[in-house]
């Protein structure tokens, strides 16, 4: 017992481990552990926000708004993963070649990039907030309703992009922990202002839904904070100078031609999402909406932590390359691969045996719980394969060959998965189960497709 408790004080302590030359074993579990609770942490964020709203006087019109909203941030999720995926492939690479300042120069290189990107959207979202719910497919009064949440949730983006930049950077240097205990704090400070802010206290007044995004607002940027003096100040492998944030035309160069596709992977999976939720809502109506979007919160409650269990093969691939360890990088991500099966295993289970009593901890609204139980059902029943695949993309991006997974989204969501959405829930008259059914099915098919294409290679040869 002694022995594991040492091992998970070393797996939080954020101390420098050397990835490349202890046990595969011992390595994917340090990464994974703090990385999986980094992800929990981001994935406690939206579903506190549909908790608290979920009990408001207009839940319909709020559950909806925050699904809706969160649909559209996905797009500038993609970007900041994108980002941080570039992030993480670089500075993962330097390190695994025993050079902490060529890293701490990159990093700085993809922060500047970053954050002028981010400036122009989030102003775009600010000024087009109502438009875009209805774009979504909103009605009129719920996008009235929801307008002033979605204009601030927009307008912080640029802390968003910070967030999942900034732990892109300590996730490529091994120090998930500083990653994980940013989101802690951020979650925590969320989690007291929510019930303050929506419901008012004292002399803070009721804010309703746009107190559950400046509660958001205001944890996610406190996680910045801790971030940015771990980045800037404390003694760290990872420490930019400001010289650093001069513009290398080179480096950017090389930033810009690893997280284009990067960013291009995650928009083609995120507009499918957007798709799927418009069409849900045009084919189901609002309680479909809002059953689907309490799914989709449930489900990434869950595929969030598996999601940080791959980030582990990212940053193992991108070091043993550094290092010149190629079987070693696949390896990694083989026992990674296992562990996540695991894992999305358990999960299944949860969600078959234990859906509708998770469903009703959010709404007790009969028709929403209907949607959501039925969505829960369908999607879990690919998830066994999602965790493979979202192993292999990692391992892909982790070497720095994001072309590669941006081929595979672009077949699999928009060539498979949308047509098939479309003509299952209008052409066949099955409605929003018939989008439930595409989402396994393009998971699958993806995870094939992916395996295949690990298994040939290429990735190995990548250089950045």
């Amino acid at each position: 017992m002694t022995r594991y408790i040492d091992f998970l004080k070393k797996a939080f302590s954020g101390e420098d481990v050397d990835y490349t030359k202890i046990t595969i074993r011992s390595a994917v579990l340090l990464l994974a552990i703090p990385m999986m609770l980094e992800m929990a942490m981001e994935s406690v964020f939206a579903l506190v926000d549909l908790y608290f709203v979920g009990h408001l006087k207009e839940s319909g019109y709020a559950i909806q708004t925050v699904g809706l909203t969160e649909s559209v941030l996905s797009v500038m999720y993609s970007i900041a993963i994108g980002m941080s995926m570039a992030a993480t492939a670089l500075v993962a690479r330097r390190i695994g070649e025993k050079n902490p300042e060529q890293a701490s120069r990159s990093a700085a290189q993809v922060l500047l990039v970053s954050l002028i990107i981010t400036f122009i959207l989030s102003l775009l979202g600010v000024i087009y907030a109502e438009e875009i719910l209805i774009l979504m497919g909103s009605k009129p009064e719920a996008a009235a309703y929801g307008k002033d949440f979605t204009r601030l949730m927009m307008g912080s983006s640029v802390i968003i992009m910070l967030l999942f930049l900034i732990n892109g950077i300590f996730r490529g240097a091994g120090n998930a922990a500083i990653a994980m205990k940013s989101l802690w704090i951020a979650n925590i400070v969320n989690i007291i202002l929510c019930p303050v802010l929506i419901k008012g206290f004292g002399p803070v007044p009721a804010m309703g839904l746009t107190g559950a995004a400046l509660a958001t607002t205001i944890g996610r940027s406190i996680g910045v904070i801790y971030q940015l003096y771990h980045l800037l100040v404390a003694d760290t492998q990872i420490r930019i100078a400001l010289p650093y944030f001069v513009p290398d035309l080179k480096q950017i160069k090389g930033i810009v031609k690893i997280a284009t596709p990067g960013i291009f992977q995650f928009v083609i999976a995120s507009c499918s999402w957007i798709f799927l939720a418009q069409l849900v809502a045009t084919t189901g109506g609002e309680n479909a909406s809002a059953g689907y979007q309490t799914a989709l919160r449930l489900m990434m409650f869950f595929m969030l932590p598996a999601w940080g269990l791959s980030n582990a093969a990212s940053t193992l691939v991108g070091q043993n390359m550094g290092a010149n360890e190629m079987l070693r990088a696949e390896q990694s991500v083989m026992k990674t691969v296992k562990y996540n099966v695991i894992f999305m295993l358990v999960v299944s289970l949860i969600f078959f045996l234990l859906g509708d009593f998770l469903v009703g901890f959010f709404t007790q609204e009969t028709e929403i719980k209907d949607f959501a139980k039925n969505a829960l059902h369908i999607m879990c029943t690919g998830f066994i394969f999602y965790g493979i695949g979202m192993v292999l993309i990692n391992a892909f991006n982790g070497a720095g060959d994001t072309w590669t997974p941006t081929w595979v989204n672009f077949f699999g969501f928009w060539l498979f998965q949308i047509p098939l959405a479309y003509f299952l829930s209008k052409h066949f008259g099955i409605g929003p189960k018939g989008v439930f059914i595409s989402i396994p099915a393009a998971e699958t098919l993806i995870t094939i497709v992916a395996f295949i294409l690990f298994k040939k290679g290429k990735w190995k040869t990548v250089k950045v």
